[in-house]
């Protein structure tokens, strides 16, 4: 009986049909990370150390494998154990250089990371979630802390962390000005108004010129000088200007 030359895990468990007989078996794997690329196995239940081979890294090694089942949830797996790919409904395997994992719940799916900072693009990824939702981590007896894609989170901490997804709140971008905090309603802020926030009362006068630096912008530069008709973008909460008023004689 002539075998295929390979048969891709994805495309079957996508067509619900059982993986056909075949010489190796394309998953999707990623290390340290949600970038997946394609690796072939020559068995359908592999063992961890047969994953981490195909995927030309040492399987005698300290690495930490995940299967990333189509419920979203993650299923460790250990480098002598096998995995059937048959039946689990896998196709996205996922590795850390680590002797030590961290778990955490997203919307009360059991995940793992193999190192204590999470990014918070990752928790979007693996949430999918859409323009109007946002990640928030659950605080008990608190207000749930909002997590947004450029933040990070530590995991090393007692206790499991529970994160959440939810309608994202309209509360604008809070910026300092002058060490007063302000809030806009967009991500791209002007030098003009930046100025009527700083001197809200400031009648117009031709021999009067503003100045302004800036710091820890979400654009590049995150950190210089503005000037007239110039605009940056803010982070989420955090950018921080200051404004000099100069009376020209």
């Amino acid at each position: 009986m002539s075998h295929l030359e390979s048969d891709d895990v994805g495309d079957a468990i996508r067509e619900g049909r059982p993986l056909r007989q075949a010489v190796a078996y394309r998953i999707r794997f990623g290390l340290e990370g949600l970038s997946f690329r394609n690796i072939a196995v020559p068995d359908p239940v592999p063992t961890g150390r047969h994953i981490l081979a195909s995927a030309g890294l040492d399987p005698r090694t300290d690495y930490i494998l995940y299967a990333i089942l189509s419920s979203g949830d993650f299923e460790d797996i250990r480098l002598d154990e096998t995995f059937d790919l048959r039946g689990k409904g896998a196709e996205r395997f996922i590795a850390f250089k680590s002797d030590r994992d961290f778990k955490f719940t997203l919307n009360d799916r059991q995940m793992a990371w193999g190192h204590s900072d999470l990014p918070g693009n990752v928790l979007y990824e693996l949430a999918e979630v859409s323009p109007k939702e946002a990640v928030f981590l659950e605080v008990r007896g608190g207000e749930d802390r909002l997590i947004e894609p450029d933040d990070r989170v530590n995991l090393d901490t007692p206790g499991i962390e529970r994160f959440i997804t939810a309608p994202r709140p309209n509360k604008g971008f809070v910026i300092v000005v002058n060490s007063v905090e302000e809030t806009v309603p967009e991500k791209q802020v002007t030098f003009e108004q930046v100025v009527k926030l700083a001197y809200p009362d400031a009648p117009p006068e031709t021999n009067v010129k503003f100045s302004m630096t800036y710091r820890n912008a979400a654009s590049f530069p995150h950190a210089g000088e503005l000037g007239e008709g110039g605009s940056i973008e803010v982070k989420k909460h955090g950018s921080i200007f200051n404004v000099t008023r100069t009376v020209q004689s």
